[in-house]
């Protein structure tokens, strides 16, 4: 159980790092108010998990250790609901509804579509 609590720890410090240079960079180049830094960690992190989830499934490739590393712990810790969701609060609390409408469906329809390439991906070319 320590082990399993390191590894899902350790991914998602990484994964946590990482998502928080990523909505820098986004926020220092961005001049619009969607949260373009949050949208990307999901988006990449949907497709990351979905090939780790292929390739748990298809080839039995990843050991248990491997898939809370990086599926639990660093996509964990990449992408982020929780910040999703106080972000789309604040463009409602901003009436901004347009912004609000297109970065929710954009991001809900894109984390789908990114984790069925990862699976197909592998599925078909692996």
């Amino acid at each position: 159980m320590i082990q399993s609590l390191l590894l899902v720890g350790t991914g998602g410090f990484i994964g946590s790092i990482l998502r928080y240079l990523v909505q820098q960079w986004f926020m220092q180049n961005s001049t619009t108010s969607i949260p373009w830094g949050t949208f990307a960690v999901n988006i990449i992190g949907s497709f990351i998990f979905g090939i780790i989830y292929a390739f748990a499934d298809k080839h039995a490739v990843f050991s248990q250790e491997i898939r809370l590393l990086f599926a639990i712990g660093f996509c964990g810790g990449f992408t982020t609901f929780s910040s999703f969701a106080a972000e789309n609060m604040n463009l409602l609390t901003n009436q901004d509804y347009f912004s609000f409408a297109l970065y929710t469906g954009l991001s809900i329809l894109s984390g789908l579509i990114m984790v069925w390439m990862g699976i197909n991906i592998v599925k078909f070319f692996v």
